[in-house]
């Protein structure tokens, strides 16, 4: 993996996916020892829109394992302002630097921005299209929670449109395999035909599409809530109609079973009703932990930087 950008997870094979959950599982038990694996190297962080959780988690990937950062939150703070494109921006950086992390709201910038650059970029969210880091801490989550991340009836609910976490997430299962898929969501937020054209492609994974939460939750093992975004939308009549399409709470949890995971990207706004942080199944800030140790491994990785102590695994396979 050294030298390699991470625009998607179809640019790493199922086994550096595997390795990669190894490491974060020794990062955890080693935060130590690991502490100047990256001493000398400088992340940049290029946001070229609004993120807390995900920019603030790969500095602090860096952070920890002694590295450095540098870059901006927000392209009224870059000199896209003046009209520089982001392969210049790239170019430029990568004299600077030693690994991009950069999220853009076009889709496709995090590819041009990785064949411009000199030094390895890894893709923190483009678009409505892929955010490959998200995917990697959920199956981090996963395989924290069952000890396995295939033979899963995986739930998606909410905005299943535009929603780049969830497009990432079923891409990444369906190479994995033996996953079923429910789909829940209004007709206006459904999974896009390229999405579910990847689960037909999958002889072992299958899918549902269904409106009602309520009526499938107690088959479930996982279930993924996405907020409505509102900054998806043309027309903001649509957004206020369909934001509280899906509010999961006590009630619905009820129906539930007893070791269902609840996962969400983060940030909700009213998804998830508050009294079900409380919940054992609520992993969703166990997921903001794994992403910052899948972001460690993942960087430690790409600049070539071996982590004290750790013994690769050859070919070691996640439990299926």
């Amino acid at each position: 993996m050294v030298g390699k950008s991470v625009i998607t997870l179809d640019d790493l094979s199922l086994r550096q996916i595997q390795e990669l959950l190894r490491k974060a599982q020794y990062i955890d038990s080693h935060r130590k020892e690991v502490a100047h694996t990256c001493e000398g190297r400088v992340l940049a962080t290029l946001f070229y829109e609004p993120s807390t959780r995900t920019r603030l988690s790969f500095e602090t990937a860096m952070l920890r394992l002694g590295g450095k950062v540098i870059g901006f939150a927000g392209a009224q703070l870059a000199s896209v302002t003046k009209g520089e494109t982001i392969a210049d921006t790239l170019k430029t950086v990568s004299n600077y630097v030693d690994v991009v992390a950069i999220r853009h709201p076009k889709e496709g910038a995090a590819l041009v921005a990785s064949r411009a650059a000199s030094v390895p970029v890894i893709n923190a969210g483009d678009g409505g299209h892929m955010h490959p880091t998200q995917t990697l801490a959920d199956l981090a989550t996963l395989q924290s929670r069952f000890g396995r991340v295939t033979n899963l009836t995986v739930g998606l609910c909410g905005d299943l449109t535009f929603g780049r976490t969830v497009h990432s997430l079923i891409e990444t299962l369906c190479r994995f395999g033996n996953v079923n898929f429910v789909l829940i969501s209004p007709d206006e937020l459904k999974t896009p035909q390229y999405v579910l054209d990847r689960i037909d492609a999958t002889d072992s994974c299958s899918y549902a599409e269904v409106k009602d939460l309520v009526s499938v939750i107690g088959d479930l093992d996982v279930l993924y809530m996405t907020r409505v975004q509102k900054e998806r939308f043309f027309n903001e009549d649509d957004y206020l109609r369909l934001r509280d399409t899906y509010i999961l709470d006590e009630a619905k949890m009820a129906y539930a079973k007893k070791d269902m995971a609840v996962l969400h990207p983060l940030p909700r706004v009213n998804e998830i009703a508050v009294e079900v942080d409380d919940d054992p199944r609520a992993a969703y800030f166990e997921q903001v932990k794994n992403g910052m140790l899948m972001r460690m491994a993942l960087e430690s990785s790409v600049v070539g930087d071996e982590l004290p102590g750790y013994e690769p695994s050859e070919a070691k396979e996640v439990q299926a």
